[in-house]
């Protein structure tokens, strides 16, 4: 399947690649430079446009190495990108740390993985099946 890249002027660089053939992930890099300061955000433009085919979406996660060393993630993780917006792609970063981090135009900051959405229909019900977890939520299995 081809998926067409539209990269904004003087990004010519900034192509997402997968740093080995069996990633999941592309990698994305900051066209501009950056100082995250601790626990604040940004908006990080990632120099291109992408046209996905309906039923799919784009999911922008965070990168691995920048939160295990630096405690950097995408505060929407993961972000998705609909298949019929056609504008810059863009990564909300967070500095989860206590120093600031700086980023410069070029460097990996992100990740975007392409994924195929199920068909699904919802359907009204004024009951649903029983289960042994019922209606507990939030931390209802326990510590």
């Amino acid at each position: 399947m081809e998926v067409k890249i539209k990269l904004e002027n003087g990004c010519e660089n900034f192509c997402p690649k997968k740093a080995h053939p069996d990633d999941a992930g592309y990698d994305l890099y900051s066209r501009i430079d950056a100082v995250l300061e601790p626990l604040s955000g940004m908006v990080i433009p990632v120099g291109f446009a992408i046209e996905l085919p309906t039923g799919y979406e784009a999911q922008i996660r965070p990168r691995s190495g920048l939160a295990a060393k630096h405690h950097i993630t995408v505060t929407n993780s993961p972000g998705t990108v609909d298949a019929n917006y056609r504008g810059e792609i863009k990564a909300i970063l967070y500095n989860l740390d206590r120093e600031p981090f700086i980023i410069q135009r070029g460097d990996r900051i992100a990740q975007m993985v392409i994924c195929k959405l199920p068909e699904i229909e919802l359907v009204e019900a004024t009951e649903l099946s029983e289960t042994d977890r019922g209606s507990g939520g939030f931390g209802s299995s326990g510590k």
